[in-house]
């Protein structure tokens, strides 16, 4: 398959519509960088992060870092689909909670995702809003059918918030949000699914104050995120610098409200090592393995 065609079917989101669509597009765009890449770039900083450069007919273009510690191969990938599967339809088996299953778990969404993002990296500059609206998109969708495949009722939409005052209700507030997780009237949780919290990571937390000051219930709110790392440096030269804020973080958390659980595919050193991160920053399989169930009741 040519990454034209690849690049074509990534830009319908209409073509992800189930689990098994997302493994589909990452066994084909596996298959393709086998034999079909100008060349893999290996990060100057952090050596374990890659860049694909695609050839001539697609301008060179070079891909978003990809953490090869975390990205599977084709052969891993199509065995652990099957893998993921069953894992996911018996998530509440104990005997399936062990370190080779949360791997497999970060490692299977990490790497559909990320085929998904260097796919559209193909396309050209001025499309690249396009690029970054679709992949956002899609990540939010294959996120919510993850939760789905578990068990748990999730479904995105806007919530709509009586504010009273002297005990009547006046007007009502919308709130759009990624993954409600109960009934929209009722929430038992509400979550943000983004790729990056690049430029997300105040709303993420203010959106809980807000919401919960509104409506006078604390709601638990939690944030999903693919990773937090970008391409930095020119040609020649490429590296990798991170885009979360651990300033903004650990400010938000101590002085306006604590989130009630925040997850990454791809985490960074820091936020296993530093006070505060440490304590409310886990890899996405705590989430799927014991944090959602605190939700649901």
């Amino acid at each position: 398959m040519k990454l034209s065609e690849l690049v074509e079917i990534v830009s319908d989101k209409e073509r992800f519509l189930k689990i098994s669509d997302y493994a589909d597009f990452a066994l084909k765009y596996l298959d393709f960088i086998k034999a079909n890449l100008q060349a893999v770039i290996v990060s100057r900083n952090e050596h374990h992060y890659r860049f694909f450069q695609y050839k001539e007919d697609e301008t060179f273009n070079v891909t978003r870092p990809i953490n090869s510690n975390l990205m599977l191969g084709l052969e891993e990938f199509e065995e652990g689909r099957k893998d993921l599967d069953l894992l996911l339809k018996n998530i509440k088996d104990k005997s399936l909670d062990n370190e080779e299953n949360r791997a497999l778990l970060n490692n299977f969404i990490y790497t559909a995702q990320q085929c998904i993002g260097a796919a559209l990296d193909a396309l050209p500059a001025n499309k690249s809003n396009t690029a970054r609206k679709i992949n956002g998109d899609l990540f939010e969708r294959f996120i919510r059918l993850i939760i789905l495949e578990i068990g748990v009722d999730v479904t995105q939409g806007v919530i709509d918030i009586p504010v009273k005052i002297d005990g009547e209700v006046v007007f009502h507030m919308k709130y759009q949000h990624d993954l409600i997780i109960g009934v929209a009237s009722s929430p038992q949780a509400i979550g943000s699914v983004k790729t990056s919290s690049k430029d997300r990571l105040d709303k993420v937390f203010i959106d809980k104050f807000l919401y919960n000051r509104l409506t006078g219930v604390e709601t638990p709110h939690f944030a999903i995120f693919l990773n937090d790392v970008q391409r930095k440096g020119r040609e020649g030269k490429y590296g990798i610098s991170a885009t979360f804020l651990p300033g903004h973080f650990k400010g938000y958390t101590v002085r306006l409200n604590p989130l009630d659980g925040v997850y990454y595919c791809d985490i960074r050193p820091n936020m296993l090592s530093e006070d505060i991160l440490k304590d409310h920053i886990k890899t996405f399989d705590h989430f799927v393995f014991c944090d959602v169930w605190k939700f649901v009741v």
